[in-house]
């Protein structure tokens, strides 16, 4: 069994994938092939946004958006304790301070009254000028954006959706990757849209931040290539990389987000009678299940049980073991939200990620609940 399965993805859209790569050599148009603009207008159509930029990677694709925005020095940039690394490095990369905030622990996703408690504190110590909020969508689940954007325009915050983890979520009919003034997102192998390397992408409605992301993800370029206007960055799109996901774009709309769902549906039943707190999904929301994570006991040793699960083939993983406000790399160079992120904390000691993707079957999710109810005993 595979933690995500991507060779099947691939056997089961074979053709699409190797005719779309084998074209994309054949032309011989390696870089900004016709294939990458192609696929920004129907990112761009699928999200619902005037404008997508692709790039090298997810983490460029926030950098980007603070460059876009001239955040730097001086500047509080809030930014849940829960995520991946890039969250925040993206931050102390342009000369930012990272504020870390805790999150919702049902959800995973920021904690939208800490984070306005936060976002007064530092206003009103004066040491910093509160300028961004960047939302992650952990896990496939769009952040609470019904309160997130309010507390933005009362603040006078723009909001950087992160939304690596989450295309293909939505919340009624509003897809993930829609709700920031600046969204982004990753094209990681093991993102729920993925290529077959690093790629990245960049959402807006906003015609002249667009213009700047477009510029600043190509050295700065002006008028033409080599007119250089700005101090940018190399982060390309390769046209390979685009072949690959135009390859995968429908069957990831019709088919994959729908198949997830059934699945975590599937886990959710499975694992009822668990004791297990299981991620809840609030009404009106989509997930696109970038991972399906479950909350163990605290008197659970999670290694132990991962050892268990892994000799009887299922495999596990830990999103993740170390709060973003204790990694070394921020050592004197963020601020902790005044509550120290206790939920945070617990996240990390008991949270496990279980096998999930559209070729998981029901045969699978039975499987992977015996074996850890099993490990439980």
């Amino acid at each position: 069994m595979q933690f995500r399965d991507l060779k099947a993805q691939y056997l089961a859209l074979k053709p699409q994938i190797d005719r779309a790569i084998f074209d994309a050599v054949e032309e011989g148009r390696y870089i900004s092939g016709p294939q990458v603009r192609e696929l920004e207008e129907r990112l761009a159509a699928y999200v619902g946004v005037k404008h997508c930029i692709t790039c090298a990677n997810g983490t460029d694709a926030l950098q980007l958006a603070l460059m876009a925005w001239g955040v730097g020095p001086g500047d509080a940039v809030f930014v849940p304790d829960f995520t991946f690394f890039s969250s925040g490095e993206v931050v102390s990369a342009v000369g930012a301070t990272p504020v870390f905030v805790d999150v919702d622990e049902p959800t995973f996703n920021v904690d939208v009254a800490k984070l306005e408690e936060a976002v007064v504190a530092v206003r009103d110590e004066g040491g910093l000028v509160p300028s961004v909020v960047v939302s992650v969508d952990l896990f496939g689940l769009p952040a609470d954006y019904p309160s997130l954007k309010p507390l933005c325009e009362k603040y006078g915050l723009k909001l950087l959706e992160d939304g690596a983890q989450g295309f293909g979520g939505a919340i009624g009919e509003a897809m993930a990757c829609s709700f920031g003034d600046i969204s982004a997102t990753s094209f990681f192998p093991a993102k729920p849209l993925g290529c077959y390397g690093d790629g990245g992408a960049v959402f807006t409605d906003d015609d002249e931040w667009a213009a700047l992301i477009r510029s600043y993800a190509v050295h700065g370029k002006g008028a033409f290539k080599y007119d250089n206007v700005r101090v940018g960055m190399n982060s390309r799109l390769d046209t390979i990389q685009a072949a690959v996901l135009l390859a995968k774009l429908d069957a990831f709309a019709n088919e994959e987000v729908a198949a997830v769902n059934e699945i975590a549906r599937l886990y959710d039943g499975a694992l009822a009678d668990s004791g297990l707190a299981l991620p809840r999904v609030p009404d009106g929301y989509t997930s696109s299940w970038a991972q399906y994570t479950v909350r163990l006991p605290e008197s659970v040793d999670r290694d132990n049980l991962q050892a268990r699960l892994k000799e009887q083939g299922v495999p596990t993983m830990v999103y993740y073991p170390k709060p973003m406000h204790e990694q070394g790399a921020f050592e004197g160079a963020c601020v902790v939200a005044p509550s120290d992120c206790p939920v945070t904390k617990r996240l990390c000691a008991t949270v496990l990620s279980l096998p999930m993707g559209p070729y998981v079957s029901a045969e699978d999710v039975v499987a992977v609940a015996e074996s850890f109810m099993g490990g439980l005993r």
